[in-house]
């Protein structure tokens, strides 16, 4: 399926318009069943559902990890992802009912948000993770360069996990949920630990975000953005180091600072 669609425009520059093609980004609902019970319908960038499926049931309280599921299939055509689980939460399980969460996740997702996050106010991240200035632009030069989608349409948000020394995944999505999700599905599936990893983000780190990176157990997180003060009060008391406005040569961290150098 295309991430990106071809869209007749008119621009105006230079004191006229003119008709061009312009990349748009494609908007796509996907409606999760978990053992034939519709749970959620997210709208979404339709790459890597799998990888959303399995992360957004994990980070929301729905299931422990992907040991909990016997299967998931993805229907393309229908916008329909069936998940067959042995294991289903009883706290999460009751809110299932025609949520709909939009690509700007406000409102609709508000009752996942405090339900399952509750558990995260006594979490602090400990960590050993550290990187110096050089290392953070360097990261971040090669986020960029990972981000054509991004860059083609100006619609969709970036997110990668990364060590020290690289970038492990790196994943887009029209919704900023979404593409953590996504990376997260697919550190879980293969295994890999989201410990002592920085996550890179190319919003704004909102309190939203900053639990994301919280229940992914990552105690850095990068941006070219910047954070919102409740994010950076949550960062103080989950030992979150928060870095933003990576332009250039320069950035701003705005807690946790003894892991920057």
């Amino acid at each position: 399926m295309d991430i990106v669609s071809r869209q007749k425009i008119r621009r105006f520059e230079a004191g006229t318009f003119q008709e061009i093609e312009s990349s748009v980004a494609t908007e796509y609902p996907l409606t999760i069943y978990v053992n034939d019970q519709e749970l959620v319908t997210i709208v979404c960038t339709p790459e890597y559902l799998e990888d959303l499926v399995v992360g957004f049931l994990t980070s929301e309280g729905i299931i422990r990890g992907p040991g909990d599921i016997d299967s998931v299939d993805i229907i393309e055509a229908t916008g329909h992802a069936k998940v067959s689980a042995n294991f289903v939460n009883k706290f999460n399980a009751k809110y299932r009912g025609k949520r709909y969460i939009t690509s700007c996740c406000g409102k609709s997702r508000e009752n996942f948000y405090f339900q399952s996050d509750a558990s995260l106010v006594n979490v602090k991240q400990n960590g050993s993770l550290q990187l110096t200035t050089n290392t953070i632009f360097r990261l971040m030069e090669k986020f960029e360069q990972n981000s054509a989608t991004f860059h083609q349409t100006g619609g969709v948000h970036n997110a990668a996990l990364c060590s020290s020394a690289e970038i492990i995944y790196s994943r887009m999505d029209i919704g900023r949920h979404n593409a953590l999700d996504k990376i997260y599905g697919r550190a879980l599936q293969d295994g890999t630990p989201t410990e002592n990893k920085a996550i890179i983000f190319s919003g704004r780190i909102s309190s939203e975000i900053l639990v994301k990176t919280a229940k992914l157990g990552c105690g850095i997180i990068l941006s070219r953005s910047a954070p919102t003060e409740l994010a950076i009060n949550m960062a103080e008391e989950l030992n979150i180091t928060t870095v933003g406005f990576i332009r250039g040569d320069r950035l701003n961290v705005y807690s946790g600072f003894e892991r920057i150098t």
